[in-house]
């Protein structure tokens, strides 16, 4: 055995397998185990750092670590090879190592650079003009980039499919205008927190991104159902659409989605408190592919919009619906009962719904797929009502109840959280 694998060149594994096939053994190893092998042998030193073992990179484990130099180390050992590459969290890295790295690695096509503080427009220009290749990056928190990295991106990444701008407050209409002309192919926009853009914005994509399948808008407020209605319009083929904490929305938004975007899977509307039960009845009679929905705190929902989900959405596997105040026992009876409740959800959420009881429980029994309920502040869920469906259940998975108790002298217990079999 210590022939075999002797840290000797001569050692035998080196002599019996070709290069190719030890590079393909290699190929499978992670970065810190590539590291180890490289200090083996000056064999194995050549194979685990051969560029071809290192097309893609993740250093989220090491960001604290992780300064400029070693990314430029890393792109000119890399070059052409790289593929995707991981920053996220690297703090210290700047736009003087993104430079070399966007003129050493020119084939990159997946970018995360996720709480990069000190990157900057500069960067955005290095990867336009050396990066052409580039389909997803991720520039999230990045608070200094503004319309001119979307600009520059525009005239160089014309393949651009997937761009995570979120929380970049800088950026504005006139930067997705720009950004939308240059890269037709975008299929996922992530927004959120983008707090200056309005409806013009989206008017923009509606005229430029016909292929758009996810789009995510949490909390940029200044959008209404103008530029919403717009967007349905414009990207018949959404999939997945966060509107959370756009407060200016309401059913207008909902019909229109309804009567653009059947295949819609994915809806996170929490906090749009004016969407009522007439715009939800309008998108579930439409919408049949829908799988998971968040409504918490779209306090004016009754029953009829579960009513509504359970006959006409069969795929429906999570649902939000904390702090929807209005909904009772029924709804989720409902629910519960269809095909939907029985074969597919996996997850409710009922926290702070007053007029949730022990029934709800009961009626929860027949979905043989859920795997976590959240019942947090449900003043009329009892001890005695989850002693009763623990005892009595009969699901074959693992189920999470998440329960604060409700009776006055456990008022201030801290929330708990019981696992049941």
């Amino acid at each position: 055995m210590i022939q075999v694998f002797s840290n000797n060149d001569e050692a035998l594994i080196n002599k019996k397998l070709p290069k190719e096939l030890l590079l393909r053994i290699f190929s499978f190893l992670d970065i810190v185990t590539l590291c180890r092998c490289a200090q083996v042998s000056k064999a194995w030193n050549v194979l685990a750092l051969d560029g071809s073992n290192w097309q893609k990179i993740d250093l989220f484990n090491f960001q604290t670590d992780i300064q400029g130099h070693v990314v430029e180390n890393i792109s000119k050992r890399c070059g052409g090879f790289l593929k995707q590459l991981s920053l996220r969290g690297c703090l210290s890295v700047g736009d003087a190592a993104m430079k070399t790295f966007a003129q050493n690695c020119r084939n990159i096509e997946n970018l995360n650079l996720n709480g990069c503080t000190k990157v900057t427009d500069s960067t955005c220009n290095s990867l336009s003009k050396f990066c052409s290749k580039l389909k997803h990056l991720d520039l999230t928190s990045c608070v200094t980039v503004s319309n001119s990295a979307l600009k520059m991106l525009s005239e160089g990444c014309h393949t651009l499919e997937t761009l995570n701008i979120s929380w970049c407050d800088q950026i504005t209409k006139y930067g997705l205008e720009a950004l939308v002309r240059g890269c037709g192919a975008l299929s996922s926009l992530f927004l959120r927190g983008c707090t200056q853009l309005d409806d013009e914005a989206l008017k923009h994509i509606q005229n430029h991104c016909p292929e758009l399948v996810t789009l995510n808008l949490q909390s940029c407020m200044k959008i209404t159902d103008e530029g919403l209605v717009s967007i349905c319009k414009g990207c018949p083929k959404l999939q997945n659409l966060c509107i959370s904490g756009c407060t200016n929305i309401t059913d207008l938004s909902l019909t229109a989605l309804g009567l653009n975007c059947s295949g819609l899977q994915i809806l996170e509307a929490a906090r749009c408190s004016h969407l009522t039960d007439a715009g939800f009845t309008v998108l579930a009679r439409n919408c049949h592919e829908l799988e998971k929905m968040d409504l918490d705190e779209c306090v004016l929902i009754t029953d009829s919009t579960l009513v509504q989900l359970s006959i006409h959405c069969p795929k429906l596997q999570a649902l939000t619906l904390s702090y929807c105040e209005l909904i009772t026992d029924d709804g989720i009876r409902h629910l519960s009962s269809s095909s939907c409740g029985q074969e597919r959800l996996q997850v409710i959420a009922l926290d702070n719904c007053p007029l949730i009881t022990d029934i709800t429980l009961e009626h929860l029994k027949s979905c043989h797929n859920l795997q976590r309920i959240e019942l947090y502040d449900c003043q009329q869920i009892s001890r005695v009502g989850i002693k009763r469906i623990r005892d009595k259940s009969n699901w074959t998975q693992s189920v999470r109840f998440q329960w604060s108790p409700g009776e006055k002298s456990c008022k201030e217990v801290n929330r708990v959280r019981t696992w049941f079999r």
